[in-house]
C-alpha cells in the first residue's frame, strides 16, 4: 500500500492519492484499506517514515569513504539534495505536508530521528567549540531544505547546484 501511495504521488502528485484511488490500485475495498490506514494523513506519514529511512541510508552510505570533515560534509550534502531531486513526492511527505508526525519531540518516530543522526554523526566534528552538535546539524539541515526547495521551485539556477554544495562545505566544515 505505501509503495503504491508513494508511485501514484510520485507519477500525479499528492493531490492524486485518495483512498478510493489507492484501493482501486491495489485491489482493496476502502474499507480495508480504512483498516491499515484512517486516512490520507497516515499514509502520507507511511511514507515519510520510510523516504526518512531511505534517506538516512543514503546519507550513512555517501559518508562511509570520505575521508576528512570537509569530504564527509560535502557528501553528506550531496546525498541528501541528490535524495531530495530523486524522490520530491516523498521529500514533500517527509517535510511538507502533513502526515501527523511529531518532530523534534520525545515521540519523534525512530525512522526521523534516525534521519536526523544520520546528520549528525558527520557534523559533530565540524560544529565548533562552544556549539552544541545538535543545534549545529539544525542549521545545517535548515540550508539542505532551502536549497533542495528553491532549486525545486525554480528559484536557483540549476548550473550552480555544484558550486553551492562546496561553498556550504568549506563555510560548514571548518574544523
Amino acid at each position: 500500500m505505501v509503495a503504491t501511495a508513494r508511485e501514484l504521488a510520485e507519477q500525479q502528485g499528492w493531490d492524486a492519492v485518495t483512498t478510493r484511488r489507492l484501493a482501486e490500485r491495489i485491489e482493496y475495498s476502502q474499507p480495508v484499506l480504512y483498516s491499515h490506514f484512517r486516512g490520507k494523513r497516515e499514509i502520507i506519514g507511511a511514507v515519510a517514515l520510510e523516504g526518512a529511512a531511505e534517506m538516512a541510508a543514503a546519507m550513512r552510505a555517501a559518508t562511509r569513504g570520505a575521508n576528512g570533515p570537509r569530504a564527509r560534509v560535502s557528501a553528506l550534502a550531496r546525498a541528501y539534495l541528490d535524495f531530495a531531486e530523486r524522490n520530491p513526492a516523498v521529500y514533500d511527505a517527509m517535510f511538507r505536508l502533513d502526515g501527523g508526525l511529531a518532530f523534534a519531540h520525545e515521540d519523534t518516530p525512530e525512522p526521523l530521528k534516525d534521519a536526523f543522526a544520520a546528520l549528525l554523526e558527520n557534523l559533530d566534528e565540524v560544529a565548533g567549540d562552544g556549539v552544541h552538535p545538535g543545534l549545529f546539524t539544525e542549521v545545517f539541515w535548515a540550508a539542505l531544505h532551502g536549497l533542495a526547495t528553491l532549486t525545486r521551485a525554480g528559484r536557483l539556477p540549476p548550473g550552480d547546484a555544484e558550486q553551492r554544495v562546496e561553498l556550504l562545505a568549506d563555510r560548514l566544515a571548518v574544523v
